[in-house]
């Protein structure tokens, strides 16, 4: 197992057990009140919209961790197009068991599979562009890991997982520096990308600027990336003209990243600009889950 896939069921088993005792799964009163201890069922996931699958086996390990002795098969795998009536997964065992465990193993398949069904209408958009569709650090408390690998199963690309792992260099920072001000001839945006170089030598370098003026500054300091936030389509088209030609057209310097306001409607027309990446926050921090149900197929 991949480091990635063990950070991965890390932060899922984690989650399941805080969500187990949420919910108080070990004390279903329900289920003790009127199913008797060793009556075993078969159940099945199966979905009430059509979506994108993700975190599938994050469903399944909700199960097997309440009870290892449930038996669960995969039906749909992640990235994978599913249609209303699929299903999604099946389990075998102890009623009691699957009944438990089955809020939270919908709860978190229906966030992740909700996730990277609006990542894949975005990416769709935008097929035959340069523009790679991001997500952002806009997730839920605990999530991130899933939230970001449902994403990647949508056909969108991770922006920094965290703090540590890319500078960038924010409107808010500038301000608390001095935006405007000058050192020796260079502007406060050229003097934070310095910096970030000398003391991050290592670390991807982006900087956010907010007109022309300041995404001239930014260019004669040469940072990894450049983030155009609400920006305009005619001030974006702009920017593009001005960035210098590169050598390796399928790398240009520094690549260019638009955010805020993207909606369906105008992402095609932001990508085709000719931008790089375009991030989106809406993709974890907003949307819709995908309607699912567990139903009950009969007695083992």
């Amino acid at each position: 197992m991949g480091s990635a896939d063990q950070m991965n069921r890390t932060a899922a088993l984690q989650l399941i057990r805080l969500s187990f005792k949420e919910d108080t799964a070990q004390r279903d009163v329900t289920s003790r009140a009127v199913i008797p201890a060793n009556a075993r069922i078969r159940a099945r996931i199966v979905a009430k919209a059509p979506g994108i699958a993700a975190g599938v086996r994050v469903a399944a390990l909700a199960f097997t961790t309440f009870d290892p002795s449930l038996r669960c098969r995969l039906h749909a795998r992640s990235g994978a197009r599913f249609s209303p009536g699929t299903t999604i997964l099946t389990i075998k065992g102890r009623a009691r068991s699957i009944f438990a465990a089955e809020r939270t193993s919908l709860n978190l398949l229906g966030h992740l599979s909700g996730i990277a069904t609006l990542t894949r209408a975005f990416a769709e958009r935008t097929r035959g562009t340069r523009a790679v569709i991001l997500d952002t650090r806009k997730t839920l408390p605990g999530l991130r890991a899933l939230e970001k690998e449902a994403v990647r199963a949508g056909g969108g690309k991770s922006h920094r997982t965290n703090l540590a792992e890319a500078v960038l260099i924010k409107t808010n920072h500038l301000r608390a520096k001095g935006r405007g001000r000058r050192a020796k001839g260079n502007t406060l945006i050229e003097i934070a990308i310095n910096e970030a170089k000398r003391v991050r030598p290592r670390r991807f370098v982006e900087v956010e600027v907010v007109n022309l003026r300041e995404f001239a500054a930014a260019l004669r300091a040469r940072p990894d990336a450049i983030l155009l936030d609400n920006w305009s389509l005619r001030d974006i088209r702009k920017a593009v003209a001005l960035r210098p030609p590169s050598p390796f057209a399928l790398h240009p310097s520094p690549l260019l990243e638009v955010s805020g306001g993207v909606t369906l409607a105008n992402v095609r027309a932001i990508a085709r600009t000719g931008v790089d990446h375009i991030s989106i926050g809406r993709l974890t921090h907003s949307a819709p889950a995908i309607d699912l149900s567990l139903e009950v197929m009969g007695s083992q």
